[in-house]
């Protein structure tokens, strides 16, 4: 099943999100058999980074909720809000 994950950062937070990238990228790196696609989300007046998404196919809910927990920007506190929600891909086919 496909899950895509939203999280929004903290305000002010974009020190924690550049101090935990490197990290965070190595903690995507290790799920590349079951990554579909990740990349920050920008602001609209600078482009800042404030916000990731990342899609999946895991086998569960509970393996999305795990995989939350345990992203190095997570664990530093970076994140206001995280949202799994299940995703069906239709296009492109």
């Amino acid at each position: 099943m496909l899950y895509v994950i939203t999280c929004v950062d903290k305000p002010d937070h974009l020190q924690v999100r550049l101090d935990n990238r490197p990290a965070h990228l190595d903690y995507l790196n290790s799920f590349a058999d079951k990554l579909v696609g990740a990349g920050p989300t920008l602001s609209e007046e600078d482009d800042a980074m404030n916000g990731s998404v990342v899609i999946l196919d895991l086998a569960n809910q509970a393996e999305a909720e795990d995989f939350c927990a345990n992203d190095p920007y997570a664990k530093a506190g970076l994140f206001e809000s995280v949202t799994i929600s299940k995703w069906k891909k239709v296009l492109p086919a």
